[in-house]
């Protein structure tokens, strides 16, 4: 087994890592992903706000769980050090947040700032403040601000409150029902948040079914909530009692992706990916590489903690073009930068519209794919919603940019799999916010 595949350096500046990638293989083996991002989220977050203990399993020890776990431990709650063994909160209890000294950083997480604001606009008489990195200053709050200003929330903010840094001023909320104009688990998490210390019924109706993982974590946790699957629409009833719970992480999917990807283009390619979530509001992209005929099978599927978890497993083969569109955007928006990828070595043109919401992520996701593969030779077309993207590419070797975003960074080392001579990513130490044994997991599967 070969490790020549990648060599990472950092020479100087730890916080400007570059990748090399110069590929002669294909990836064999068995492996393990990093727990899921989001769960690890909504874990950390209820286990600060229930009365009594909370452990965690299989937590993601990447960058942004653990600025969700720094702001809550500044709000009180006490949250043992991280790792994936077992992670252990003693709860402050809903409703007895502390207000904290100092600004609370998200750093370049959009997740624990969107969610957070939901659980600081609804606990009165407390002033909180908090920011992110400069990416996380760019990106829209006012799709969260906006619903909780409706339910009465005291916020302001740059742009007319729709930028961090934000300021909020905890009240006694009103329950709403909240038309959401997108399909966003974000927004929708944000104002379940706001309906525990609410009085009364706060309903959340989406266009479109996106994630579920607060609806079942929140269940878990003891609140009173309603799912309507036909309206997509989620009630919470508040005031709610929480109490704290033993929760295991499953593998987050997102991080599979890179893997299922490139099994399926790189010839000669064999790879089980063991306890893989298989929420059926994620697995779009499972969906979309079956439509793309990926030879790939889900094994040993069970229960736990209350999410559907399998093995899968998945081989080299020919891959067809695809139309990505519709009710499924929501269930694949973080994979659409990996699909791009495997829709360059499809037979035919792959169209992926409806993505609009990619503009808005850590960086532009569809400029930042479109631009960087193109730098390696993809016929790909940028649109104001997707991508046109020509199938049977020979890909060459190039200089290219993270942008800083994990995503990107990530889907473009699986490119360089696929591409003759040297492919040199910039910024890859964004991969650390996700899937900080990217590299290593790559080696280990690598066989030249």
């Amino acid at each position: 087994m070969s490790t020549d595949v990648l060599t990472v350096h950092a020479a100087t500046n730890p916080a400007h890592t570059t990748w090399v990638i110069q590929p002669q293989g294909s990836l064999q083996g068995r492996t393990t992903i990093p727990g899921d991002k989001s769960i690890s989220h909504r874990a950390l977050m209820l286990g600060a706000l229930a009365s009594g203990k909370t452990t965690i399993q299989g937590l993601l020890l990447g960058e942004d769980p653990r600025s969700t776990a720094n702001c809550f431990r500044a709000l009180g709650a006490q949250i043992s050090e991280l790792n994936s063994e077992q992670v252990q909160i003693q709860g402050i209890g809903l409703g007895q947040l502390q207000e904290p000294t100092g600004v609370l950083d998200a750093g370049n997480s959009g997740t624990t700032l969107r969610l957070m604001l939901g659980i600081l606009a609804s606990h009165p008489d407390r002033v909180f403040t908090v920011t992110g990195d400069t990416s996380l200053c760019s990106r829209p709050m006012a799709r969260v601000v906006t619903p909780l200003q409706q339910m009465g929330a005291q916020i302001w903010g740059r742009q007319s409150d729709t930028l961090a840094p934000l300021a909020i001023r905890g009240q006694h909320l009103q329950p709403i029902h909240y038309h959401s104009p997108i399909a966003s688990a974000q927004v929708k998490s944000c104002l379940m948040f706001a309906g525990l210390m609410t009085v009364g019924q706060t309903t959340i109706t989406e266009p479109a079914l996106s994630r579920d993982h607060s609806e079942r974590m929140f269940a878990a946790f003891g609140a009173d909530i309603a799912v309507d699957p036909d309206t997509y629409s989620v009630t919470v009833t508040g005031p709610a009692q929480l109490q704290g719970q033993a929760i295991v992480v499953p593998g987050d999917i997102s991080s599979a992706a890179f893997w299922l990807v490139a099994a399926a283009i790189v010839p000669g390619s064999d790879v089980w990916i063991k306890n893989v979530g298989v929420n059926p509001t994620r697995t779009g992209v499972l969906d979309i590489l079956e439509q793309m005929g990926a030879e790939m099978t889900l094994a040993n599927p069970r229960t736990v903690a209350g999410e559907p978890v399998a093995d899968i497993h998945i081989r080299h083969s020919q891959l067809q073009s695809t139309v990505i569109s519709g009710a499924v955007i929501p269930r694949l928006i973080d994979e659409i930068p990996i699909l791009a990828v495997a829709a360059l070595f499809a037979k035919g043109v792959t169209v992926i519209r409806d993505a609009a919401e990619l503009r808005v992520k850590e960086s532009d996701r569809l400029t930042a794919m479109a631009t960087q593969l193109q730098k390696m030779g993809a016929q790909i077309t940028e649109q104001p919603d997707g991508l046109e993207i020509q199938g049977n590419a020979s890909l060459k070797g190039a200089a290219v940019d993270s942008f800083g975003d994990h995503r990107v960074g990530m889907s473009l080392a699986i490119a360089a799999l696929k591409a003759t001579g040297i492919t040199t990513i910039h910024r890859a130490q964004a991969a650390a916010i996700s899937y900080p044994n990217f590299v290593s997991t790559l080696q280990q599967l690598w066989q030249s």
